[in-house]
C-alpha cells in the first residue's frame, strides 16, 4: 500500500509542475517557469532547441509580441520508476496577437504534447528533458469590434492580474 501511495504522490508532483509552467508561461513569471526545469535541463520547443535559461530568456523576448496567451493542459499521462519518470501532457496552446496595419488581431492556437524526462533530484520532481510535439494548428481572424464582456475582471499578463490577489503563498 506504501507503494501505491507514492507513486500517487510522485504522479500528482510531477502533474503539478506542468501546472506551474504553465501558469508561469501564461503570467510571464520567469521565476516560476525557471522552477519547473533543473538547471542542466535542455528543452527542445522547435523553434528554441538548448538549455533552460537560453529558453527563458526566448520566452521573454517572444511571449510579450502576444497580447495574451493561456495554456489549457487535457489528458496527462506519467509513468514513475524511482527517481525518473516520463510525463506526456496534452495541451492547446492559444495566443492572441495584436492587430498591425491592416492585418486584424489572430487567435493562433497550437495543438502540442509536452514530453517530459522527469527527474527527482534532492527530494524534488522538475523537467531534466522537454520536447515539444506539435499535433497541429490554426489561425482564426478576431471579428472587429470584439471587446470583453462587461463588467470582465480582465486578465492582464504578469503579476497584475487579478489572480495574483487571491494567491495564498
Amino acid at each position: 500500500m506504501e507503494a501505491k501511495l507514492q507513486a500517487l504522490l510522485d504522479e500528482a508532483d510531477i502533474r503539478r509542475v506542468h501546472i506551474r509552467y504553465c501558469r508561469g508561461i501564461d503570467r510571464m513569471d520567469w521565476d516560476l517557469v525557471r522552477s519547473c526545469y533543473h538547471p542542466d535541463a535542455i528543452d527542445r520547443h522547435g523553434a528554441y532547441n538548448g538549455g533552460v535559461e537560453g529558453f527563458i530568456e526566448w520566452a521573454a523576448e517572444l511571449l510579450p509580441q502576444f497580447e495574451s496567451t493561456q495554456h489549457f493542459t487535457g489528458n496527462q499521462y506519467v509513468e514513475v520508476q524511482g527517481d525518473v519518470g516520463f510525463a506526456e501532457h496534452y495541451a492547446q496552446a492559444r495566443h492572441r496577437t495584436r492587430p498591425d496595419g491592416e492585418r486584424p488581431a489572430m487567435d493562433w492556437v497550437v495543438f502540442i504534447r509536452y514530453v517530459d524526462r522527469m527527474e527527482r533530484r534532492h527530494g524534488e520532481w522538475r523537467i531534466a528533458d522537454r520536447m515539444v510535439v506539435l499535433d497541429s494548428q490554426r489561425s482564426d481572424p478576431v471579428p472587429d469590434g470584439q471587446a470583453p464582456l462587461e463588467n470582465s475582471n480582465v486578465g492582464r499578463r504578469g503579476k497584475e492580474d487579478p489572480s495574483n490577489g487571491y494567491r495564498i503563498v
